[in-house]
């Protein structure tokens, strides 16, 4: 092996991992093979290079299979229809036979035929050429000056510039992670079991009345004066089910909310979101409605803030999973009796905003903050002055009049029952 070969391999892995983005996903110990991936690169996802002397052309075809073997592992990990694989061998020489054929053709993988390997021979003298052709296999320009000799320190240095950049994309990325611990997503999970404890104890968490009495969203009051039946109905559930699914789902989103945007963020975001819900359902439905649905729709909307401010990490990490979810939810919401469907998209789109007010830790961007504060108070300003506008109030009337009816004949039938 000479120090070109081992210096082009560090060279071509600084490239993927600084210029394009990709991430090392194995660095075999002797440090000859290293594997890639950036998935957002629909042309080639995966990476592979290999630092070592070709004797033979059978011996690359069964490297290739092999190759296109482990890529399958990986393509079912991913959980991907097809993948691409661009395999790059660096050789001192390329092989003494007739060589040319395992890599005129995509290999595919003989199982299903999903995982597709383009082999690239970077050797000797045909360096352009070689470039040339990896950079047709990726779409991309690869290019570079190859001279005839490297010393060791060469090649530690452009070693260490690879590793380094790559292990400091990693800690900016886990550090997006880790900037608070979901102590808040705890509490409000007791709070909201403790309320509805409390409620069962009054009267009953499915009781139009005891609902109504501890802070539902209810129309009238609204328009009484009762503000903050914005923000109440978030802790309050109807039935143990309803409970039951809104804590889960607060667990598991709030939690990963509350680790990327911090405690403070987490509150505002989460209430934000709840009250915009609110204001939705108080816009466009007359009944009595509670539950934590709107924050949790909010962790939604945030996440989706999350994905067009990072939508590389988002996409690699959770953007297929999250956006299924929530496409399912919405779903549900709109084809099942019952559910406030303007509660849950007002406080997706108010997690949203809020995302956008309270940006991340350590990563300020004052006037998209301001452009989003703007946009969120003209949005709820204006929602509240329509909700409270007479044409919307002579709409809630006789909804109010019934319910309001039905609340005076419950309270008769408690009182007979006492006497």
């Amino acid at each position: 092996m000479t120090n070109k070969e081992d210096y082009i391999f560090w060279r071509l892995a600084y490239f993927f991992i600084s210029e394009q983005d990709y991430r090392i996903i194995q660095l075999f110990e002797n440090q000859k093979e290293l594997w890639l991936e950036r998935l957002e690169n629909k042309k080639a996802p995966i990476v592979r290079l290999l630092r070592q002397d070709l004797d033979w052309s059978n011996s690359m075809q069964r490297d290739i299979e092999f190759t296109a073997l482990n890529g399958e592992k990986v393509r079912k990990q991913l959980g991907r229809g097809e993948l691409s694989i661009v395999n790059i061998y660096i050789s001192q020489f390329p092989p003494v036979d007739d060589y040319e054929y395992p890599l005129k053709d995509p290999y595919l993988f003989s199982q299903g035929k999903k995982t597709r390997v383009n082999s690239v021979l970077l050797t000797s003298d045909q360096y352009e050429s070689g470039f040339k052709l990896l950079s047709a296999r990726l779409e991309k320009e690869v290019s570079f000056p190859v001279y005839d000799e490297y010393s060791e320190e060469d090649i530690e240095i452009q070693k260490k510039a690879a590793l380094e950049f790559a292990v400091k994309k990693e800690k900016a990325e886990r550090a997006i992670f880790s900037n608070g611990k979901p102590v808040f997503t705890y509490v409000f999970m007791i709070i909201q079991v403790a309320v509805f404890l409390f409620l069962e104890i009054k009267g009953g968490s499915t009781n139009n009345i005891t609902l109504i009495k501890y802070g539902a969203k209810y129309n009238f009051y609204l328009y009484e004066g009762e503000w903050w039946r914005f923000f109440t109905p978030i802790f309050l559930h109807i039935g143990f089910t309803h409970l039951v699914m809104n804590t889960f789902s607060l667990y598991f989103l709030g939690a990963a909310i509350e680790r990327m945007y911090g405690s403070f963020r987490f509150i505002i975001i989460y209430f934000f979101a709840g009250a915009a819900g609110v204001i939705a359902s108080f816009l466009f439905s007359q009944s009595v409605s509670a539950g934590a649905s709107g924050a949790i729709y909010g962790c939604f909307g945030s996440l989706l803030y999350f994905g067009i401010t990072y939508p590389k990490l988002f996409s690699r990490t959770m953007g297929a999973s999250v956006i299924g979810i929530l496409v399912f939810n919405i779903i549900i919401s709109f084809t099942i009796p019952g559910i406030d469907e303007a509660g849950h998209l007002g406080g997706l789109a108010g997690g949203f905003l809020a995302a956008g007010i309270m940006h991340f830790s350590k990563k300020k961007k004052p006037f998209l903050q301001i452009l989003f504060l703007v946009i969120s108070s003209a949005v709820i300003w204006g929602s509240l002055t329509y909700a409270y506008s007479d044409k919307v109030k002579s709409r809630d009337e006789s909804y109010i009049l019934l319910v309001q009816d039905y609340v005076y004949k419950m309270r008769i039938m408690k009182l007979h029952t006492v006497f």
